[in-house]
């Protein structure tokens, strides 16, 4: 089963939280609903700026535990490759999943078509 690593801030990108979790968009979710979890209501967590998909659960936990003990700096220089403007990932994410959710949006290729050989 697929694990998610992920780094998740507030607006003003004082506070960088590190977490893990199987799916993703349900915990994302669940930070929405829940604003002042973690901290006052000043600093909701609300943006996620970083994340990893990994496969096995051992790896994930090694992962996990790795990037927990990194400092600010060293989580930045994690975050600055991927994602340079801090922009909030869910927005793609929610987007993706969408397209998963509904495939009958999706285009079909006609079985109707011939197929055109070029001489």
């Amino acid at each position: 089963m697929k694990r998610f690593i992920y780094i998740i801030t507030d607006r003003n990108r004082n506070n960088l939280h590190v977490g893990l979790c199987s799916d993703l968009l349900k915990t994302l979710d669940f930070y929405r609903q829940m604003p002042t979890l973690f901290f006052d209501s000043a600093q909701h967590l609300n943006r996620l700026v970083y994340f990893e998909e990994i496969n096995t659960e051992e790896q994930a936990m090694e992962r996990f535990k790795t990037v927990s003990t990194y400092t600010r700096p060293q989580k930045e220089k994690m975050i600055r490759p991927v994602n340079p403007d801090w922009v909030d990932l869910t927005i793609g994410l929610s987007f993706e999943s969408g397209i998963r959710a509904r495939p009958q949006l999706r285009p079909s290729i006609s079985s109707s078509r011939k197929a055109v050989t070029f001489l």
